[in-house]
């Protein structure tokens, strides 16, 4: 598998993987083919996943300014095409204490606010472009895999409902059965908003719609060679040269340092690996999922599952530690024991769809959205830790705006700070394997 810590690029209009997102999307849309000859452009973004596809289309739509988009692969080949379908007021995995405690209730409120402008984002796009991506119904739950987690989900149902003054709400056990049941389901915390779909589907959906706006997208198509002077940038493709005056990153957990030296060390590419199960009966369905909404646990690594439209369970948490390891059948193996576990009526059922792909995390855990540091008239976008769906799409808005003339289009300014470079960075793998082991000792207490 493609290691953005060791591979220069992710390839060349390599196809999707075999996830049950591309075997049940529809046909692919219309695009502008790979890149060819030489040409100027005034806005070159590098990505074609959800950062980089709502950059475009909002700098089109609601700026006149038109770019286009540089994807090595085919659109939506990285997270955003695999992911585990959360739309939700999240992005960053600081826990809410925390970002409170190292922000103070009044910039914790602005930044919560801008993930709920992110979910708001979200469907007015789905509803503006009549997206059907199989939108289920709003509700998301973070499930005590323990009888000890309450305590913990009590403590931030008064953050939200206090400080945040959002209608969070901690569900009894006996309550929770209604949406989960099973055998790790001790009750739960319950946010109002937040809905999951159909990730493919919504990205192309995207991309028709920055097309129709007047943006121009160009799969196979990866940068293998980045030259600046005060004139712009040469970016270069395997079939020409873009001349660019300003450039957007978008690739986030697919970011190879070799892309530039200005970008290297700013994120930890981490794997996150998802199985879908073969359809339930509805006693499985019963004694399993009986909800449709998001669900994710406690755990400190935690899993994220749901049942999808056609009764399968997808389910999801993290697995390899580089691309080497990735495709071993034991991190497939663990997420099944792992389902059998939290739900006992599914135990070795048949897993029909095995897939896996890199997340980003910054080094604070939150996402951002700022101007490349020596780089004239760069910017990027990205470092959401796996609940990226919406925060991404108002990534991508909240470019464009800063590339027609706003710093600092949000009340946020640690979003539009550079992130901080990981120290050590030749030691970030093995000290990723030795938090894994430590978080699963805790998980398994």
């Amino acid at each position: 598998m493609y290691d953005p810590l060791v591979n220069a690029t992710p390839g060349c209009l390599q196809p999707h993987s075999p996830s049950y997102w591309a075997q049940t999307a529809d046909t692919e849309p219309a695009h502008d083919g790979a890149w060819s000859g030489e040409r100027e452009v005034d806005v070159a973004i590098i990505g074609g996943g959800y950062t980089g596809l709502s950059c475009a289309l909002h700098l089109a739509r609601d700026h006149g300014i038109e770019a286009v988009v540089l994807e090595a692969n085919r659109t939506a080949w990285g997270c955003s095409g695999r992911n585990g379908s959360f739309a939700r007021i999240s992005g960053g995995r600081v826990p809410l204490g925390q970002l409170i405690a190292r922000y103070g209730e009044d910039l914790a409120r602005r930044y919560f606010n801008e993930m709920r402008a992110g979910l708001v984002t979200t469907r007015e796009l789905i509803a503006q472009g009549n997206i059907q991506c199989d939108a289920q119904p709003d509700g998301a739950f973070k499930v005590a895999s323990k009888a000890s987690h309450l305590d913990g989900l009590r403590r931030e149902e008064r953050l939200y409902n206090d400080v945040l003054d959002y209608p969070a709400r901690v569900i009894s056990a006996e309550d929770i059965q209604q949406v989960h049941a099973g055998a790790e389901s001790f009750g739960a915390l319950h946010m109002p908003d937040g809905f999951s779909m159909h990730p493919l589907k919504l990205a192309w959906g995207i991309q028709r719609l920055a097309r129709e706006a007047g943006a121009k997208v160009h799969p196979g198509s990866p940068v293998t060679d980045w030259t600046s002077t005060p004139s712009g940038h040469r970016l270069v493709t395997p079939g020409g040269v873009v001349k660019a005056r300003r450039v957007v990153v978008a690739t986030n957990g697919y970011t190879s340092p070799q892309l530039h030296r200005e970008l290297a060390g700013r994120i930890l590419p981490v794997h996150s690996q998802i199985i879908v199960t073969r359809p339930l009966t509805a006693e499985e369905v019963r004694q399993s999922i009986p909800g449709t909404e998001c669900l994710f646990d406690t755990r400190s690594l935690l899993f994220y599952y749901r049942r999808l439209p056609d009764n399968r369970i997808l389910f999801g948490g993290r697995s390899a530690v580089n691309g080497r390891d990735a495709e071993n059948p034991l991190h497939r193996e663990r997420l099944l024991a792992a389902l059998g576990k939290k739900f006992p009526a599914l135990h070795g059922i048949r897993v029909d769809y095995n897939w896996g792909g890199w997340v980003a995390v910054s080094h604070s855990s939150l996402p951002h959205c700022y101007q490349v540091p020596a780089l004239k008239d760069v910017f990027a976008g990205g470092g959401y830790a796996g609940s990226g769906v919406s925060f991404s799409l108002q990534t991508g808005k909240r470019l464009a705006q800063m590339l027609a003339g706003d710093a600092q289009p949000t009340a946020v300014p640690f979003l539009h700070e550079p992130p901080q470079r990981f120290p050590l960075q030749p030691f970030l793998r093995l000290g990723q394997r030795l938090a894994y082991a430590w978080y699963r000792f805790k998980d398994a207490e």
